[in-house]
């Protein structure tokens, strides 16, 4: 009975399966006009019985994209704001909050960070698509507008890596640090601009994107690498310890874009005529990049350090040496006029 059952099946099922495309194969025939119609709408009218190109239209309006991208645009916004008070204000406890924010938000957190694949994008023209990366965006402009206005702020204070090393500076012992001899630390500067050469002639040539792993540490904060991308990050950070800043002094692309981008820098740190002979704001520099009465824009990354001790009345010569002159010039009156002395107490009686 099987084997017979079997069989029947095995002749049949081929001759209803032939029916069954013969008849969706043959023209609709003898159907009214209403269920052409209908069939016309069913079939052709936008390809879309179910509304649901009409669904992803609505989906994707400006209003909603907004709505799905406020949370960033906020965040990023109050860390730009909490970034600028501190600048502007020249306040070390806010400077230092803003670095501890960079590395848990932009670094950790987001793992948002100026690359130089968005340098290479850039120069090709693949940029992110607007509408989904409005956050990226604002941080971008942000990053150019105040690179133009004061200089490298993104190194000194919204980079994650760059906030990592600052406060991996205040927290190790001083007497482990080396300090390079000045015509060393010139030349190894242009180290980081002929990585960026080499990266984009690289990238041009290879289209290989994820190499840049091998050329930034940003991928640390996404806690994803090879063992031997691991063990290279160790000896950097190692090296750190003993030489301040050294990634983003010597050997930074995304530096060496922004340090040629600084060259037009509308605010620039005052001079007094003192700082000509004084040396006094070029030893404090951490970043090398205060040489003699100058300061180089594309070295700078706008620490406060010399502008805080620039307008320190009791540290800085230019104030000790007019306060200087004003006693000497009220000396020089009293014993030219001694009898303004009684006048004067006589005044105050």
């Amino acid at each position: 009975m099987i084997r017979f059952i079997s069989t029947l099946l095995a002749l049949t099922l081929p001759l209803c399966f032939a029916a069954t495309h013969s008849l969706i194969a043959q023209p609709a025939t003898g159907l009214s006009t209403d269920d052409e119609q209908a069939g016309d709408l069913w079939n052709f009218e936008d390809n879309d019985p179910w509304g649901f190109e009409e669904d992803e239209e609505d989906i994707e309006t400006w209003e909603t994209l907004l709505q799905d991208q406020a949370p960033d645009l906020l965040l990023f916004a109050g860390f730009a704001s909490l970034t600028m008070v501190s600048f502007l204000r020249k306040s070390v406890w806010l400077k230092y909050l803003t670095l501890v924010i960079a590395v848990a938000y932009m670094g950790f957190q987001k793992s948002q960070l100026i690359s130089v694949t968005n340098i290479y994008s850039l120069l090709t023209g693949n940029m992110p698509v607007f509408r989904y990366s409005m956050a990226w965006y604002l941080f971008f402009v942000f990053t150019v507008v105040t690179t133009v206005f004061w200089g490298r702020l993104y190194c000194g204070r919204v980079c994650a890596f760059g906030a990592l090393t600052q406060l991996m500076d205040r927290i190790l012992p001083a007497r482990l640090r080396l300090e390079i001899p000045p015509w060393l630390e010139e030349r190894a500067a242009s180290i980081k601009y002929g990585l960026l050469v080499v990266t984009l002639l690289y990238f041009l040539v290879t289209a290989d994107i994820p190499a840049y792993r091998y050329v930034e540490p940003f991928w640390m904060f996404t806690m994803r690498g090879s063992t031997a991308m691991w063990t290279g990050l160790a000896v950097l950070l190692i090296s750190t310890v003993f030489v301040r800043n050294l990634y983003c002094r010597f050997l930074c692309p995304v530096g060496a874009t922004l340090g040629l981008l600084s060259k037009l820098t509308i605010f620039r740190i005052k001079r007094w005529s003192e700082c000509s002979t004084c040396k006094l704001c070029e030893k404090t520099c951490e970043w090398g990049a205060i040489r003699g009465p100058e300061i180089i824009m594309t070295e700078c990354v706008r620490c406060d350090d010399c502008e805080r001790l620039y307008a320190d009345t009791t540290r800085c010569p230019h104030w000790l040496i007019l306060a200087r002159q004003k006693l000497s010039q009220a000396r020089s009156a009293l014993i030219s006029n001694p009898a303004t002395i009684g006048d004067t107490s006589e005044a105050e009686h």
